[in-house]
């Protein structure tokens, strides 16, 4: 335990600073960052970390949408999320995007490690692959593939993320409308449709790119 690797994403200096202080002292090898940018090039270095500490309110991109495209690339590693935002539906869209814990700012860090202590003892890791050859840039809200790339909108971006990360099998619609729109919103059948022909067309432009593929009476899944 004491010696699991860390990667934290923070863009208040001083807080992060004193993360990164506190977390080596507690005995995690720890490396920070300040933007999602940063952390995704970490990663695609090959950094596999035991966990992640993540604001949601990073500077370049809402960390939700970070950890959604980490996910798509095959990174299982738990994530922590930070936040300043305690509202019942910003907590459910933060686990609908793939996070494994939540904490709220201000908060106690003795908290903040045996949170971090429990979520490393659950496993996880996996290095971080290319999932069917897509590339999901959660700041641009972009997808790239054979060399091309398409910009997204966020809620595309969302619906899209849901799809890679669970590439081959079939997402039930409710899953893909719990994760890209908030909590408690009404989305009608059409609206989802609307969207995955949406992604569809952009798909099309991208060479190489995998297709959704509709799955009768459950969802769809990329393929």
């Amino acid at each position: 335990m004491s010696d699991a690797s860390l990667i934290v994403a923070e863009d208040d200096l001083e807080l992060r600073s004193l993360l990164l202080r506190g977390l080596r002292e507690e005995g995690f090898r720890v490396q920070a960052t300040g933007s999602a940018t940063e952390l995704l090039a970490l990663i695609e270095a090959g950094e596999v970390p035991d966990a992640l500490i993540v604001d949601i309110g990073l500077p370049d991109a809402d960390g939700r949408d970070l950890c959604q495209a980490l996910r798509a690339r095959g990174l299982t590693a738990p994530v922590l999320f930070l936040t300043a935002r305690d509202a019942l539906t910003d907590r459910l869209a933060g686990f609908s995007s793939g996070g494994d814990d939540y904490l709220t700012k201000p908060f106690a860090f003795a908290e903040l490690v045996a949170r971090t202590r429990a979520l490393v003892r659950r496993g996880g890791g996996a290095p971080a692959v290319d999932v069917l050859g897509l590339r999901l840039d959660p700041a641009a809200h972009s997808i790239s593939c054979g060399g091309e790339s398409t910009e997204l909108t966020p809620t595309e971006f969302r619906v899209f993320a849901v799809l890679a990360a669970h590439a081959g099998q079939a997402v039930r619609r409710r899953e893909l409308v719990r994760t890209a729109w908030p909590h408690g919103a009404i989305v009608h059948d059409n609206t989802l449709d609307v969207y995955i022909a949406r992604l569809r067309r952009k798909l099309h432009g991208l060479p190489g790119a995998p297709r959704i593929a509709t799955v009768h009476s459950v969802g769809y899944s990329l393929r």
